[in-house]
């Protein structure tokens, strides 16, 4: 029997072991053949990218749910080593350790949450890395009016880092707070800081896009921040490189991301993020039966643009990885993954959203169009088939690289829609 190993099961993971399971079924190769093991940490898919939401029940997928009507195999486990020349991967599970043999292995381990050695960071601050971090926050918010009961400061809220999660994060904040504190009928101010050491806020959203996160961010009511250090962090607020002090009992942590650091167990070239150089079949550059995929892995798209950490390119490089990780096991032909498009649709709370298409980040919606757009990719698009059907499970993992989503025109009473 021959082995199909793929670590870690987010957009990368997940769609790598739906599409190595489709290809083997297209080929008539019996499970006794080839089996695919997914190992996680996890005994579930995270719609990470929805973190910054309120409600995240229906972020959660039980692997099960996917995984066992296609007859792909999940160990829970952590990863703790790689044996690249060996071909195995050990893993530390609640029963103990394991060593997983593979004929062809998919790394897809994600991406994490840079932190820096900022004193006190670590123990004073949230993040919504994770699905379990977010959580963290959610009960820490839902806390504010008993563990802070005297504090005139408890609904203010610090957010570092005003790439696109930051962003996200506070367009959704003052509402969140505003259900808090009437629930509890206090009339604390509420006070939402966005911040970030660039001297623009989405600063690589392009000059159309930072004009309407700015429109967003004065309609919510929403603090922004520019050329912001921070020096130091503690239970009762953050102190800035000015010597400013920001008091709040909540600073959340959104400034930057990184490859797994577990990367590092493959000795083959990196870039700056850590992220491991994949040819156009999502193969390993020199590394021989590795494939990667997802925030893990990088691969050029049209020079000089590369995938970017994202569902939008990780969910089709895993379906590619795991269609070629079968093909190349069985000695079948690759498919090259070509991707000729790019969009970004930034969720903008209660006020909206924000849709550019191109590298160049020309604005194409905004407002309640764009946002209508940002659910049906949140809630619909990037979700393999709950069914429990095999056939469909199987079909949603085809070699295919979708097409932009559609902005559909918005009426005379809806906000700004440029170029449609």
């Amino acid at each position: 029997m021959k082995n199909i190993v793929v670590v870690g099961s987010g957009f990368g993971g997940l769609w790598s072991a739906i599409g190595a399971a489709r290809k083997l079924d297209e080929l008539g190769v019996a499970a006794e053949e080839v089996g695919i093991t997914v190992v996680d940490q996890n005994d579930f898919h995270s719609i990470r990218v929805r973190n910054y939401e309120e409600d995240l029940e229906s972020t959660v997928i039980p692997l099960a749910k996917v995984l066992d009507p296609i007859g792909v195999r999940h160990v829970q486990g952590t990863v703790s080593d790689i044996d690249a020349s060996g071909q195995a991967v050990t893993v530390d599970t609640p029963e103990g350790r394991q060593y997983l043999a593979y004929d062809r292995l998919v790394y897809a381990l994600g991406s994490q949450l840079r932190r820096p050695s900022i004193p006190g960071l670590a123990e004073h601050s949230f993040d919504i890395d994770t699905y379990r971090a977010a959580k963290r926050l959610e009960q820490h918010l839902a806390g504010l009016p008993d563990s802070q009961r005297d504090n005139r400061d408890k609904y203010t809220v610090l957010v570092v880092g005003a790439g696109l999660t930051g962003i996200e994060l506070a367009s959704e904040l003052p509402g969140r707070l505003e259900a808090i504190r009437a629930a509890h009928h206090g009339d604390e101010p509420i006070r939402v800081i966005l911040a970030d050491s660039n001297s623009s806020i989405g600063s690589d959203m392009g000059e159309q896009a930072m004009a309407v996160i700015e429109q967003a961010m004065a309609a919510l009511a929403v603090e922004t921040r520019t050329d912001v250090t921070i020096t130091s962090v503690d239970a009762t607020g953050a102190t800035l490189a000015s010597g400013e002090r920001i008091p709040t009992p909540t600073i959340v942590w959104c400034a930057g991301m990184q490859a797994n650091e577990l990367g590092k167990l493959l000795p083959v070239e990196k870039d700056r993020l850590g992220r491991i150089a994949v040819d156009e079949f999502m193969r390993v550059k020199g590394l021989q039966n590795v494939f990667a995929a997802g925030d893990a892995a990088w691969s050029m798209l049209d020079d000089p643009h590369t995938t970017v950490m994202s569902c939008q390119h990780g969910r089709p490089m895993g379906r590619y990885a795991g269609h070629n990780v079968a093909a190349d096991l069985l000695g079948k032909p690759m498919l090259p993954l070509h991707i000729d498009w790019y969009t970004t649709v930034l969720d903008l709370g209660p006020w909206g959203a924000v849709y550019t298409t191109g590298w160049d980040r020309q604005v194409i919606a905004s407002g309640e169009t764009a946002k209508n757009t940002k659910q049906t990719i949140n809630c619909r698009r990037i979700y393999p088939p709950l069914s429990g059907n095999r056939a469909e499970i199987l079909a949603s993992a085809a070699p295919q690289v979708q097409r932009p989503p559609d902005v559909k025109l918005a009426d005379a009473d809806s906000q700004t829609v440029l170029g449609a």
